[in-house]
């Protein structure tokens, strides 16, 4: 074949539209989807009215579910189920917005991991609080500042986080768990200099631990300099950016964080997935003041302190055996109030106001000097 005959790069390949034709394809369907969008708004808006006049909860997590369920059955492709999910839940946050502006309060500061996901699972049409602590979160939810709120329970590298399990402890049942999130806990290297610049690494020390391997393998002389938080780490590296750029000097500063962290203090991204393992998860708990509704794949977290007597843990354990009751997880703290006296907390398979999960409830009662559910509500059943 003759150099003048050879396929051009920039030619389209044989039964492709031109693109032209397919940009304006493009543009009439997303004439079409902003009208959708806009139709399904004024039915929220309905729908809102409704909840509004009725107590109805705005943010009901079985709707939730569902709601997501449907779209991923319905999609053939080719869009990514997570994209799928991402797009709805972004339209459910907008819904959200036009039934009642809900405020959701989480672990700060902004940019942390906590924020990151409170902004994937409600959206970002609603107002996320920064409340600085676990305890503030529980307390914000409790005197009705805040209408949910999101907290770390438990990561499968780490164990359970403890201070959402004395806050849980501390709160005396006037929080309820409302939903739970699983994520994927995935760290990014941010810096506004080139990677071979990079000469101090500011974040928190478990993010450290959770990145080892790699930035000893990546940046072996790196200084690595402790923070509150992944997202502390960020802001304090963006701040020594500016500083020497102020005063015209190089700038070596880095930070493990989050990519909207990134975002909110103006670094760029130099290396996403620095995790030493890229299965970490981390669990997630919604709490609020109101009761989750069943949704047929539910799990039930309780707490309990037991009585003074020989085999009481095992015989609440076996309660829960002889009404099938499957167990998911139990963890434990000091009870605050004795010596050597431990609370247990529990995830259970099942929903209180089913029969086997509310009779092995009650029989474990005669265990235990102390009981209380914590909350039911659906199963996450995706990893985001």
């Amino acid at each position: 074949m003759s150099q003048d005959s050879s396929p051009s790069s920039d030619q389209p390949q044989s039964g492709v539209r031109p693109l032209e034709e397919l940009r304006a394809l493009i543009d009439k369907l997303d004439t079409d989807l902003v009208r959708l969008l806009n139709e399904r708004a004024q039915v929220v808006k309905e729908v809102g009215e409704y909840k509004r006049g009725t107590g109805v909860p705005i943010y009901a997590p079985h709707r939730d579910v569902d709601v997501v369920d449907r779209a991923l059955a319905r999609s053939t492709g080719p869009m990514l189920p997570r994209t799928i999910e991402a797009v709805y839940r972004e339209i459910m946050s907008g819904s959200f917005a036009l039934e009642k502006p809900l405020r959701i309060g989480y672990l700060g500061p902004p940019g942390s991991f906590s924020h990151l996901v409170a902004v994937k699972h409600f959206g970002s049409s609603v107002e996320h609080d920064d409340l600085h602590t676990i305890d503030g979160v529980f307390t914000e939810v409790r005197r009705g500042h805040v209408d949910y709120g999101l907290v770390p329970i438990e990561n499968s590298l780490i164990g359970g986080i403890v201070d959402t399990l004395d806050a849980f402890r501390d709160c005396r049942g006037q929080v309820s768990v409302y939903a739970e999130v699983l994520t994927e806990v995935r760290h990014t290297l941010l810096a506004n200099c080139a990677p071979d610049k990079v000469r101090r690494i500011h974040s928190k020390p478990e993010v450290f631990a959770q990145c080892r391997h790699w930035l000893a393998t990546q940046y072996p002389h790196a200084e690595l300099i402790p923070a509150a938080s992944s997202a502390d780490g960020a802001k304090r590296a963006a701040e020594e950016y500016k500083l020497a750029e102020s005063i015209g000097a190089e700038c070596g500063s880095a930070a493990v964080g989050s990519v909207l962290a990134a975002q909110i203090y103006g670094l760029n991204v130099l290396f996403e997935g620095i995790e030493d393992h890229p299965d970490n998860i981390t669990r997630f708990l919604v709490i609020s003041r109101e009761k989750a509704q069943p949704s047929g794949d539910d799990k039930t977290s309780m707490m309990f302190t037991t009585a003074d007597k020989p085999g009481a843990l095992v015989s609440v354990l076996q309660e829960f055996q002889k009404h099938g009751i499957n167990l998911t997880h139990i963890d434990k703290r000091p009870s605050g109030k004795t010596n050597w006296d431990y609370t247990f907390f529990i995830d259970a398979a099942g929903h209180m106001d089913d029969d086997a999960m509310s009779q092995a409830i009650e029989a474990s009662r005669t265990h235990c000097s102390e009981l209380r559910v914590l909350g039911s509500y659906p199963r996450a059943r995706r990893v985001r």
